[in-house]
């Protein structure tokens, strides 16, 4: 009895030191570490739902589904760096379920709801071609997240799929509101091609991580009154918000183009500075 008792001192003491030698470390709690990884989850769940609600034939589902990745895409960075939880393990998952959720899950959607398998080859190519670029752009963002700074190069995966997603919602709308009209499937499918080479492109867009609300009035005011949008028509607010957002990446390009502006290009991660001694 008296060896059982020491025996469950000492378990718990190794068990405090374990506690107090990880804090002192800075590594966050079991649970904490964890939770990145379960929201990341939960985007790779709702990607793996959209694509059966799309083969099911409920493509506004679908694009439920997707939204509600983006969601969980936009959290769990967020979360591990909050918990103090990053790792390489993390991001390897991250970009395996948004290969999922934002590449194939999308192009199923335009595949089904689009009807493309009428076109025949040239429809599941085309869908392919986006799941294609979709995991060419996380690859690359992985190696390399962008040259400028603010700026992602290339559209951003999640942005390409709300595209796709708030398209449906927004042909929904307009049917369910009795504008009956037909969309040639060729015209589907290249727009959902020309949504995937703008990902692998080298064009840059603005990344919503430098919004700046604490200190922008203006930017704080635009962001409510876009959510007011949203929360009251979120179909086609949302829709407005995608084709906006895909055109404003070509359209700066252009006008630096005319204008002769320059961004701010990031240091070269792979130049080591010189460090021998100089005079």
């Amino acid at each position: 009895m008296v060896e059982e008792a020491g025996g469950r001192q000492t378990r718990a003491a190794r068990r405090r030191e374990r506690r107090r030698r990880r804090r002192d470390e800075g590594i966050p709690p079991r649970g904490l570490y964890l939770l990145p990884h379960l929201i990341t989850t939960a985007n790779l769940f709702f990607g793996f739902f959209a694509i059966v609600q799309a083969f099911a034939g409920k493509p506004d589902l679908a694009a439920l589904g997707i939204v509600l990745a983006g969601v969980c895409d936009a959290l769990d960075g967020r979360v591990a760096r909050l918990a103090k939880a990053t790792s390489r393990f993390g991001v390897e998952y991250d970009s395996i379920a948004d290969t999922v959720s934002f590449g194939v899950a999308p192009a199923m959607l335009a595949f089904s709801a689009g009807n493309l398998q009428v076109l025949g080859r040239p429809g599941w190519v085309m869908a392919f071609l986006f799941t294609a670029c979709a995991a060419l752009r996380l690859a690359r963002f992985n190696v390399s997240p962008g040259r400028y700074r603010g700026r992602f190069e290339g559209m951003p995966s999640p942005a390409a799929a709300g595209c796709v997603a708030s398209t449906q919602w927004f042909v929904s709308f307009l049917r369910d509101n009795g504008m009956t009209f037909v969309v040639p499937e060729f015209a589907i499918a290249v727009g959902v091609a020309l949504l995937g080479l703008l990902m692998v492109s080298p064009i840059p867009y603005r990344s919503g991580k430098e919004l700046d609300l604490r200190h922008s009035y203006g930017t704080l005011v635009l962001v409510v009154i876009a959510l007011a949008l949203i929360v009251q028509e979120p179909s086609v607010t949302l829709f407005v918000i995608g084709v906006v957002y895909a055109f404003s990446g070509p359209v700066d390009w252009l006008i630096r183009r005319v204008t002769g502006a320059q961004l701010e290009e990031l240091p070269d991660p792979t130049e080591v500075p010189d460090e021998s001694p100089q005079g």
